[in-house]
């Protein structure tokens, strides 16, 4: 009588632990994926030299350039290994492992030539094979890694891992494909003196990759707690990370520390971007010092006044520069504070500084601010502390107004470049700017400054200029 009870007991719990299971896993379908990308990537880089050589000499070439791609092959797979060519990360944005996969390769190759060079300097090896080989390499290791995305779709769909979110009653988050379940109605409570209740939370958390827990503040530390003997990347919902901006977190001692700010740049970023301030800034005030010179004169010449407007402005890290320009009002109207935006027809602007601010000439003597350190060719526009959109002082409108300080102010910037520049004559005119002031420092790069400078060569002449 009592085996037949034992055996629907075992079925029921069976059945009750397969409903608790709320995804697949996903881990072996990743490391197929991850193998065929090694596959695929050796497949590439033989196909490529063999074809190459074969084309070029034969099969006495098809030979030699085996044994490049021999050598070249170790070094590929131990850097895509390191730079995350084999990555989640790779798998879910196949043309980041395009890149990665590319980067691994050119690598590879430098490394080849110089440990070549070191041993065998006098060595008769044909350049045209070795070089269209590393060429075609980059090409088919690019296609077959792109073709490969079908087979990452096919095996582990669009999401790479399993997220799940667990409402507990806290606030709604929204993360596209993550799995959400409702811990009431899945039966979930963190309680940590009940192993029953924690072993219901491990078998829905089995497969899954990460989990967030929305809770309220009370049942945070359980939730925490338990995730930590969960086996899983756990996170718990905390909007006041949100609220403070908070980019990281560490302990020291007793205390948590939320890092809310960090610079923008890190070191060899600020060197490239001081050094191409520097050559570009000198080259320029070079090429146009005979323009600037009839500048300087056409204004001294128009009322006697002084040459130069100087206003201070606020730079990098909060701290205020003397902004140079070429004076385009009258000496005795000047605005020092910026309080009063130029308009259309201000009576304040001289006949040439209508046409130098028109043409954007009178920001060309910032060029020697760029030389002294307290701006950049490109970032965000340096605004004076009286400035107002509408009635409000700038950063009355939005308190992120002061984050765009963190990088020095540049010349032209990425709001420039999209036509937010002029007068600032309601609230909407500075969020825009402020939005792509912010939009620059999430990603800089040498090369979207070369883009911004170029963009900038085009709106040099523009209406908005009063």
């Amino acid at each position: 009588m009592n085996a037949p009870f034992a055996t629907g007991a075992l079925a029921k719990e069976r059945i009750d632990i397969d409903d608790l299971l709320v995804a697949p896993s996903l881990e072996r379908r990743r490391l197929q994926c991850y193998l065929s990308l090694v596959v695929g990537d050796i497949v590439s880089i033989f196909i490529a030299f063999a074809a190459t050589g074969y084309i070029l000499a034969g099969m006495q070439g098809l030979g030699e350039s085996l044994v490049h791609a021999q050598l070249i092959l170790p070094i590929f797979l131990t850097l895509a290994l390191y730079n995350g060519a084999y990555s989640t990360a790779s798998l879910q944005d196949g043309w980041k492992g395009v890149f990665r996969g590319l980067v691994a390769i050119v690598i590879a190759v430098f490394v080849v030539v110089f440990v070549q060079f070191l041993i065998r300097p006098d060595a008769d090896v044909s350049r045209s094979g070795f070089n269209g080989g590393a060429l075609a390499a980059m090409a088919v290791v690019a296609w077959m890694r792109l073709q490969l995305r079908s087979f990452v779709r096919w095996r582990c769909g669009d999401n790479i891992i399993n997220e799940l979110i667990i409402d507990d009653g806290g606030p709604q988050v929204q993360l596209r494909g993550a799995i959400r379940i409702s811990a009431a109605g899945m039966g979930l409570r963190p309680n940590l003196n009940d192993p029953n209740a924690l072993d219901r939370i491990g078998l829905v958390l089995r497969n899954i990759d990460r989990v967030i827990v929305s809770c309220p503040a009370g049942r945070r530390a359980e939730w925490a707690m338990m995730l930590k003997g969960a086996n899983v990347d756990g996170e718990v919902l905390d909007d006041e990370v949100a609220r403070l901006g908070a980019q990281g977190a560490r302990v020291v001692g007793k205390h948590g520390l939320l890092m809310v700010s960090a610079g923008p740049l890190g070191l060899r970023d600020r060197a490239v971007k001081r050094l191409f301030d520097v050559a570009f800034a000198g080259g320029a005030i070079l090429a146009l010092s005979p323009l600037l010179i009839v500048v300087a004169l056409a204004v001294k010449l128009q009322d006697g006044g002084s040459v130069f407007f100087t206003q201070r402005r606020m730079g990098r890290g909060n701290r205020f520069f003397n902004m140079y320009k070429f004076r385009s009002m009258t000496q005795s109207l000047g605005d020092a504070t910026g309080s009063v935006s130029a308009s259309k027809d201000d009576l304040r602007i001289t006949r040439v500084g209508r046409f130098i601010r028109r043409t954007s000439i009178d920001e060309l003597p910032q060029l020697f601010n760029v030389l002294l350190g307290d701006m950049s060719l490109v970032g965000p526009r340096p605004h004076a502390t009286g400035s107002l959109a509408g009635d409000k002082l700038f950063w009355e409108v939005d308190l992120r107004y002061w984050q765009r300080h963190s990088l020095k102010p540049g010349l032209s910037g990425l709001a420039q470049v999209r036509g937010f520049r002029g007068a600032t004559d309601h609230e909407s005119d500075l969020v825009n700017r402020l939005q792509a002031d912010l939009e620059y420092l999430e990603g800089w790069t040498i090369m979207r400054d070369l883009q911004i400078i170029f963009l900038t060569m085009r709106v040099l002449v523009h209406d908005r200029a009063f």
